[in-house]
């Protein structure tokens, strides 16, 4: 058993393991080609977060769906490519909205340079992104722009947040099924797509990137209280502090207040309150919250959902032929989970 790619999901075929390295590597060639520019400093700015790391979900999902057809048809890598630099553009977006100072553990762009060059290195990595989709087809392009429309409509619903009448957790699901899921199911699209595989075969894939996706992201919300800066490679509670509202808050104000659940009315307390730069005292109540929060039912609630999205992309595949590929996507669901424990 073999830990593959930064991830850490463990491959139990010799082959697929090699074959998933082989192209993980390709994939990290082709994105520091990518990242490159005439203007060294384009360079050092595009290339500041593919430096820091990253898991490659993306990449790696894109090479496992690709397994179901040809894993070496030549639109694989650069699909994988174009979905990973669509990836690292949306954070350096995302810093500059959430203001943030930490990613993947390292000072985020707009914090060592400022807003302006994170955006506008943002819009070159989509340039970048979009100059090699154009080769691999108008189909790939549709896939790709209505992937990206999912994604930004996402970010305006979770700017504008929800309207009165809204549930505020379905409104949640759908910020991050387009934020999240939309770019990990187009991962599992072009994989299959560009290995021509079945179409009920691309069907399945998308979907299943769909529900590990929503996953994923409920357990980075997760990670966001329960985890420290070394962890999760940002600052802890970054969501909590910006007012933020992720699932496990959102349970929480779903459910009456209950004096019976140790620290519930405090929490309650300090997030009504939230952690304004200007108070003095707004560090020392955050962490308070997040040490309340981190025993908190509302939390094991969000867990449950995690797990379940996990089983929901597990159950996908079950029509997929019985094949190392279909296991290392099984493996993926508990990756997921075991990111939540």
């Amino acid at each position: 058993m073999t830990v593959v790619g930064p991830f850490g999901l463990s491959v139990q075929n010799q082959a697929l393991e090699a074959d998933v390295q082989i192209g993980l590597a390709a994939v990290e060639q082709a994105l520091a080609e990518a990242t490159k520019s005439d203007v060294p400093f384009i360079t050092v700015t595009a290339q500041h977060l593919k430096e820091a790391g990253g898991k490659r979900l993306r990449p790696l999902l894109v090479l496992l769906a690709a397994q179901f057809g040809d894993p070496n048809a030549p639109g694989v890598v650069p699909s994988a490519v174009v979905v990973e630099l669509t990836h690292l553009a949306t954070l350096y977006h995302d810093d500059v909205m959430d203001e943030a100072v930490m990613r993947r553990g390292t000072p985020s762009a707009n914090a060592r340079w400022d807003n302006s060059v994170a955006i506008l290195t943002g819009d070159f990595l989509f340039s970048r992104a979009s100059k090699i989709l154009a080769d691999l087809g108008p189909e790939a392009v549709r896939v790709q722009a209505d992937a990206f429309e999912r994604l930004v409509t996402g970010q305006i619903l979770e700017t504008a947040g929800p309207r009165p009448e809204d549930d505020p957790v379905q409104h949640y699901l759908d910020v991050i099924s387009g934020k999240t899921g939309s770019l990990i199911a187009v991962s599992g699209h072009l994989g299959a797509l560009m290995a021509g595989a079945d179409e009920a075969v691309v069907n399945i894939v998308t979907q299943y990137g769909e529900r590990i996706g929503t996953a994923f992201q409920i357990a980075d919300d997760l990670l966001d209280i329960t985890s420290d800066s070394h962890e999760s490679g940002k600052t802890p509670g970054t969501d909590l502090r910006e007012g933020v509202p992720t699932l496990p808050e959102l349970l929480l104000r779903a459910a009456a207040p209950d004096p019976s659940v140790p620290g519930d009315l405090r929490l309650r307390e300090l997030l009504d309150a939230g952690f304004p730069a200007d108070d003095p005292a707004a560090d020392e109540r955050h962490a308070e919250a997040l040490t309340l929060f981190r025993s908190h039912p509302a939390l094991a609630r969000a867990r449950e959902d995690t797990l379940r999205y996990s089983e929901e992309a597990r159950g996908l595949l079950a029509p997929l032929p019985d094949c190392p590929a279909k296991s290392a996507l099984e493996g993926l669901c508990d990756v997921v989970a075991l990111r939540t424990m």
